[in-house]
């Protein structure tokens, strides 16, 4: 018997081996590209952020969204006040559901940053007032943070 005999004998192990190994690569280079997308995905998230913030930077008239003692009944909130604040409310929708379907790294200290955020004046009120827009589930995580402790 021949190596053409060895082959006829043993070509079901060898083809079994050869799948075995290329659904191994395949699960091993699909799991790599899931880190590396799941990597890609946190830097637009960080790059997204940094650009709604550098716009707060830049504009004077955003300045009381973060001062803790805003009294919104003598100054009412502006329109770009409320731009601003919902630009931010929808770029943690957008963080939210990333993580909440497992396409970032867990974003460490989110719930926090929400928390304080929303303990603000402005951005409180306006949460309050466009929170029935949003969905359920997004509300309910975010409700979650602000109770956070």
């Amino acid at each position: 018997m021949g190596i053409w005999g060895w082959l006829a004998n043993n070509s079901f192990n060898l083809l079994s081996t050869f799948v075995g190994s290329g659904l191994w690569f395949a699960a091993f280079s699909m799991h790599e590209e899931t880190k590396a997308r799941r990597v890609a995905n946190l830097l637009a998230i960080t790059a997204n952020h940094r650009e709604i913030w550098k716009e707060f930077l830049n504009n004077e008239k955003l300045a009381r969204i973060r001062a803790a003692s805003v009294d919104t009944a003598k100054q009412p909130i502006t329109d770009a006040e409320q731009v601003f604040v919902n630009l931010v409310i929808q770029h943690v929708n957008s963080v939210y559901s990333a993580m909440n379907n497992q396409l970032v790294i867990k974003v460490e200290g989110f719930r926090r940053d929400i928390a304080q955020f929303l303990s603000l004046p402005i951005p409180c009120e306006i949460w309050e007032k466009i929170k029935v827009l949003q969905n359920d589930d997004f509300v309910t995580f975010v409700e979650s943070c602000r109770n956070w402790k």
